[in-house]
């Protein structure tokens, strides 16, 4: 394989292409519920944002479980 031209090229490829986080196998589907807002804090920054499938490690179908939960939690207030 071909090196990239520049520096800053070569900075770019190695941020897209990082690896997966190890999965996180420890959530069970029952906790995540809009009623528990302190474990859904778990996948939000400070600010509010929802945290990425890369940082928190979890498979695609929970992260949709996850970021439904938490807009259903904001829209009654709920969410820290």
């Amino acid at each position: 394989m071909s090196q990239p031209k520049t520096v800053q090229r070569r900075i770019n490829f190695r941020k897209a292409n990082k690896r997966m986080t190890r999965r996180r196998l420890d959530i069970p589907v029952e906790k995540i519920n809009y009623l528990n807002p302190e474990f859904l804090a778990k996948f939000t920054t400070q600010t509010g944002k929802i945290l990425s499938r890369r940082i928190t490690g979890v498979s695609a179908k929970v992260h949709r479980l996850i970021t439904k939960e938490i807009k259903r939690a904001r829209a009654l207030n709920l969410h820290p």
